[in-house]
């Protein structure tokens, strides 16, 4: 019973985390380009943005409800329903902020929807929150991610059309938000067992520095890239990661 209410806070987290991410592609578009060289100053000049402000507190609430959700639910049940969210992207993309959605785009977040949410209800049932997982495993699984989303930062220097480099930093850093998701699952489960001294575990630190990367590497594919492209494929990566990792954590 408990986990069904993770059904309602992964669709708050959705529409939430939408709202967010539009948001910050209109501050992050009118603030200086984004240098990973300078972190302090680059992330000064975006919080600059007040547009930009205003989509991360908005996210800070998306992710509150998130981390809710995976602490009551299992992690495949949840990114299932944030997978619904793509849809919502449209819609709030074009009645809110204005932003013409093509039919072809229409579709492809269709698709990709549906396909996340096929994915997802064809994995094995799990019961309950489900934090329990392989050390081995888990540590294997992450650095695939981290492997991954690092060759798609460094899209241009090995070779990638550069005019791409705006989608596959999105996708980069949905793979890095997948890191922290997975990372945040494995966390609530040692909350859940050992209390407050969970929260010192290798774990913690994964999560940090994934969700750093991944705010650079979202920030900069959101001045390089078109809003709902870019935005899709971060969800999109991130909800695959976060499905997959649900069968590990």
């Amino acid at each position: 019973m408990t986990s069904l209410l993770g059904i309602p806070l992964a669709l708050a987290c959705a529409l939430t985390a939408n709202i967010a991410f539009l948001f910050k592609h209109r501050g992050a578009c009118s603030a200086p380009a984004v240098d990973i060289r300078k972190p302090l100053r680059t992330a000064r000049r975006l919080f600059g943005s007040r547009l930009f402000t205003i989509g991360m507190a908005i996210g800070v609430v998306a992710w509150i409800f998130h981390v809710a959700a995976l602490s009551v639910a299992p992690m495949s049940l949840v990114q299932s329903v944030l997978a619904g969210g793509m849809v919502l992207l449209a819609v709030m993309a074009e009645r809110i902020f204005g932003i013409r959605i093509g039919r072809r785009q229409w579709i492809g977040l269709g698709l990709t929807a549906l396909g996340l949410m096929l994915l997802a209800v064809t994995l094995p049932v799990v019961h309950g929150a489900h934090s329990g997982f392989s050390v081995p495993g888990m540590v294997s699984f992450e650095a695939g991610l981290i492997c991954a989303g690092t060759l798609l930062v460094m899209g241009p220097r090995i070779g990638a059309p550069r005019e791409h480099h705006g989608f596959m930093l999105g996708a980069a850093a949905g793979i890095l938000f997948g890191v922290s998701d997975i990372a945040i699952k494995a966390i609530s489960g040692l909350v859940g067992a050992a209390g407050v001294s969970g929260l010192f575990t290798p774990w913690t630190l994964f999560c940090l520095v994934a969700s750093v990367a991944a705010f650079y590497a979202s920030a900069k594919s959101l001045q390089d890239g078109e809003a709902v492209p870019v935005i899709a494929v971060t969800g999109t990566t991130a909800n695959v990661a976060g499905i997959l990792g649900g069968i590990i954590v």
